[in-house]
């Protein structure tokens, strides 16, 4: 009996836990992330206004358009799309942040049928 009460008070106040999340201090600014391309780990930039994002990451540059959906989610999509793939919309989620770094999970915007929908983690450091 008394290792339920335990249980119950501790799933109690596990579910109470809810990560931090400071979203709207990560809407705008310069990052960096790190990625691996080809096995070899590099590091990418990228400037975020409310409307545009641009990349810096392996001596290229691309340009978003992004559509905030609240404080802590947006849709990014290639202003200038070179391929089928960077048409697609891309959906930003963050999870939780830190004083200078934002954790977030992304994946296509629309699901494509027939294709198991594929979500990615990642984390970006704020830098200015």
């Amino acid at each position: 009996m008394r290792f339920l009460f335990v249980l119950l008070c501790f799933l109690l106040l596990y579910g109470c836990y809810e990560n931090q999340r400071n979203c709207s201090d990560f809407k705008t600014g310069t990052f960096e992330f790190t990625y691996i391309l080809d096995g070899v780990e590099k590091t990418g930039r990228f400037i975020r206004t409310e409307t545009i994002n641009i990349d810096y990451f392996d001596n290229k540059i691309d340009t978003a358009s992004i559509r905030w959906i609240n404080d802590c989610e947006f849709v990014q999509k290639a202003i200038h799309p070179k391929s089928k793939t960077e048409e697609k919309p891309i959906h930003f989620k963050i999870l939780s942040t830190t004083e200078d770094t934002y954790t977030f999970e992304y994946q296509l915007a629309i699901k494509e049928p027939y294709k198991k929908v594929r979500k990615e983690q990642a984390t970006a450091k704020k830098i200015n």
